[in-house]
């Protein structure tokens, strides 16, 4: 039962930021400076709606003899297009955010990620381009389109709340923004 309403949550989220995209507003990101993420991997995943329309057009072709099948076919195709789009409505509406009035950066991706770094933690920050990642203990790579661009070291390790619950620490974060270089020197200067 916790599974199915971890996964309820999700949709529900994902729908919200479809719903916030097309608003043109963000989620948590008024108190501070957002940094998107989004770029790199907009023309993908337009790429592969446009594969699951055609998909649902080519189904929907193949199965018009059966009307039920058809009509259970049609709803799932067209749902999961609804639900490429909202993944990546869901990583524009929801940016990192560095406040440094609220002594935090957080570090997010789609709705599954939502790390809060305390920025009196953070040891160092580096502008690091990585297209490669091997898990290991303590740290957390939140890629983007498979690359990282910012590391962060951290004196003391965050707690990192995976998608079903799992709490793990970390004590280095890797990950992707749009203007890497932009958000090392605004993190350097909330930093001091």
């Amino acid at each position: 039962m916790r599974i199915a309403r971890l996964l309820v949550r999700h949709e529900v989220r994902v729908l919200v930021s479809l719903v916030l995209w097309v608003a043109r507003r963000t989620h948590g990101a008024s108190g501070g400076q957002a940094f998107g993420y989004a770029r790199g991997q907009g023309a993908m995943m337009f790429g592969f709606a446009f594969v699951c329309l055609i998909e649902t057009v080519a189904l929907s072709v193949l199965l018009r003899d059966w009307p039920t099948v058809h009509a259970v076919f049609l709803f799932l195709d067209v749902y999961s297009v609804v639900f490429v789009i909202g993944l990546h409505a869901s990583s524009v509406v929801r940016p990192h955010v560095l406040d440094p009035v609220g002594g935090e950066l957080r570090i997010r991706r789609y709705v599954h990620v939502d790390l809060r770094v305390p920025l009196e933690r953070i040891a160092s920050v580096r502008r690091e381009l990585r297209m490669t990642h091997e898990r290991a203990d303590g740290e957390l790579d939140v890629e983007v389109g498979a690359q990282t661009t910012v590391t962060i070291e951290l004196t003391e390790p965050v707690t990192h709340l995976s998608f079903f619950g799992r709490r793990r620490p970390v004590r280095v974060v890797r990950f992707h923004a749009d203007d890497a270089d932009g958000l090392v020197r605004a993190l350097g200067r909330a930093r001091v």
